[in-house]
């Protein structure tokens, strides 16, 4: 019998664990910053980084983290206002998460690459010059790295 109760104690304080902040605990003046990556133009890599992305400011809060997502090689096409896309919505999620301010950034060298001018782009899409340095000089600066 005490063994049921100290299993049953046990799945009852697991269940209801909540996840310990490291310090500093993130808070409007010291929020958390996360950059994602997408270098895909596959359709279900890039719901998957913006289904991460929108759950980290579930979780945080929109106050509490910054969220930037820099689109770079074939994942360009994430950013692009002419869906390509069979599912049509992955443009709309994008616009919804602006509305988050979560940035979505372009990179000036795909862009050159693949032919895309910027008005191709959905409005207040940021474009650099190298998605790649963005992700570098964001890491260096802090901001988490998160690939999923």
């Amino acid at each position: 019998m005490k063994k049921i109760l100290l299993i049953l104690s046990i799945m009852i304080v697991t269940m209801f664990a909540d996840t310990e902040f490291a310090k500093p605990v993130p808070s409007i003046e010291n929020p958390r910053q996360f950059v994602f990556p997408i270098t895909s133009e596959d359709e279900q890599e890039i719901s998957h980084v913006l289904s991460s992305a929108s759950n980290v400011i579930k979780f945080y809060g929109q106050n509490k983290c910054e969220v930037a997502i820099v689109c770079y090689s074939r994942g360009i096409k994430a950013v692009l206002k002419k869906s390509y896309f069979f599912d049509k919505d992955i443009q709309k999620r994008v616009r919804s998460l602006m509305t988050y301010d979560v940035e979505f950034i372009a990179c000036g060298n795909t862009l050159r690459t693949y032919n895309i001018e910027n008005k191709e782009l959905i409005e207040d899409v940021e474009v650099v010059t190298a998605g790649i340095v963005e992700l570098i000089e964001r890491q260096k600066a802090g901001w988490t790295y998160i690939r999923p």
